[in-house]
């Protein structure tokens, strides 16, 4: 009988948020989501993180991994303000230092086009990418191959992340207004 109240006392509590007094009567839903993106961008950040490492590539942050991966995507030269963009990071700086640092470990190079620098992966970066793919492949990617409903949702999930980020997008500019 006590198991039985305290399995009912469990399924009672509410949802799962990192921050009760936030949540809302209209969307308990949204601080659930909240909750679980910061528990999942975490994982994410260090998952990136060790799996770079472990394809020889030591001591970077996760904005260094994704800023390296971005740099590297459809091998076209890029600019700050459009890789910033891209990635929707506000903080020019803190993808300016990612890059200065790539650029002293020899995986980025930088070149002058008139007033603008353009930034490319190197031959050494674009390696220490692909060992990446290698290791995402084998550590992440195919434990999707159990469960082809979660490789489905996960495809639907990135859909309604870009539409949460627009909302969190215009919701920060209303907050910036007031």
């Amino acid at each position: 009988m006590k198991s039985d109240a305290k399995s009912k006392a469990k399924t009672d509590s509410g949802p799962i948020v990192s921050s009760a007094h936030l949540v809302s009567a209209q969307s308990a839903e949204m601080s659930e989501f909240e909750f679980g993106l910061i528990v999942a961008g975490n994982a994410f950040h260090r998952w990136v993180v060790h799996c770079m490492a472990a394809a020889g590539l030591k001591d970077l942050t996760p904005l260094d991994v994704v800023v390296l991966h971005h740099v590297t995507h459809r091998a076209r030269d890029k600019r700050l303000a459009d890789i910033c963009f891209i990635m929707n990071v506000e903080d020019t700086h803190l993808v300016n230092y990612a890059l200065k640092k790539l650029l002293n470990l020899g995986v980025v190079a930088s070149q002058k086009n008139g007033k603008e620098v353009t930034y490319a992966a190197t031959e050494v970066g674009r390696a220490y990418v692909q060992r990446y793919r290698e290791i995402r492949e084998s550590c992440l990617i195919d434990a999707l191959k159990a469960d082809d409903a979660l490789n489905r949702d996960i495809g639907e999930l990135a859909r309604l992340l870009r539409v949460l980020s627009g909302m969190y997008d215009q919701a920060a500019r209303s907050a910036a207004s007031l």
